[in-house]
Formats: structure tokens, C-alpha cells, sequence
């Protein structure tokens, strides 16, 4: 989705984000990127009402740090975490409340649920029957007998 009228199909030369877009496309939340701007970790253009943008360049070169130099890198990068933490399974249904979404992925005979933001499950374009991974990150185990 974009804004102001800026349309997907654009060459080279693009407008500069808005805060909340620019900090979904590095993965950071918009308090974290409104203290980069502050400290100078990354350049923001102010518009005539104030409001910060930043340019497509500055993700770029904070991209290009943090994850790879292409958005195909960038891509495998993400992709390269433990083969034993990720499930791969089809998406059974995607239940959308309010601010959130509940996501049931069958992996094999089992079903695994996961709450997410509503608006993720809208950015990703969640739709029942489609493959999914559903990424395991804990630090502790608890088991349950039954």
C-alpha cells in the first residue's frame, strides 16, 4: 500500500518514506526509528509541516549492513535460520479480530496457532490453503503430560 498517490511501479527515482513504512521495510519499530533520526543514525528530509520522510537510499544503505545488498539477499538471509526451528506446513484458517490475527498452520498432522498483528497478517497477504513456515524461537521448553 502506498501513500500520497505513489504508485507501485516506480523507477529510480522514488519519494521518501514515511516513518511507519520505512521502519516495517527495516524490521524496527517507529519509536526505535524516531530515535535514529534524533541520534543521526539515519538522515530524514523534513517536510514543510514538519514531518519527517526518509529516502529510499538511506534503507538502502542500512539494508545493505544489516541483511544483504539485493532484496534477493536480503531474502536469503532471513531464510537462513535453523531448518529445525521452522515448520513448514499449509495455513488452515487466518482469524482477523480487531488489532489481531490468529493463524492455524497444519504441519503434519499437527496444528500449531499463532497470534500476530492484524495488519501483519494483512501485509503478508494470509490466506487459508497457502504454505507457510511457522518459526520457533524460545528459550525454554515446557512439557506437559498427557
Amino acid at each position: 500500500m502506498r501513500r500520497n498517490g505513489q504508485s507501485e511501479g516506480m523507477g529510480k527515482k522514488e519519494s521518501p518514506l514515511h516513518l511507519r513504512d520505512a521502519a516495517l521495510q527495516l524490521g524496527i519499530s517507529f519509536p526505535t526509528i524516531k530515535q535514529w533520526i534524533y541520534k543521526k543514525k539515519i538522515r530524514s528530509i523534513q517536510t514543510a509541516g514538519g514531518h519527517h520522510r526518509i529516502p529510499q537510499a538511506e534503507l538502502d544503505r542500512l539494508l545493505f549492513r544489516t541483511r544483504g545488498k539485493t532484496e534477493a539477499e536480503r531474502t536469503g538471509a532471513i531464510r537462513r535460520v535453523s531448518g529445525r526451528n521452522q515448520l513448514v506446513g499449509r495455513i488452515d484458517t487466518v482469524t482477523i479480530s480487531g488489532l489481531m490475527a490468529e493463524v492455524r498452520i497444519s504441519i503434519g498432522g499437527q496444528v500449531i496457532t499463532s497470534i500476530i498483528t492484524a495488519r501483519s497478517a494483512r501485509e503478508m497477504e494470509l490466506k487459508p490453503g497457502q504454505t507457510a513456515a511457522a518459526l520457533i524461537k524460545a528459550t525454554e521448553v515446557m512439557i506437559l503430560r498427557v
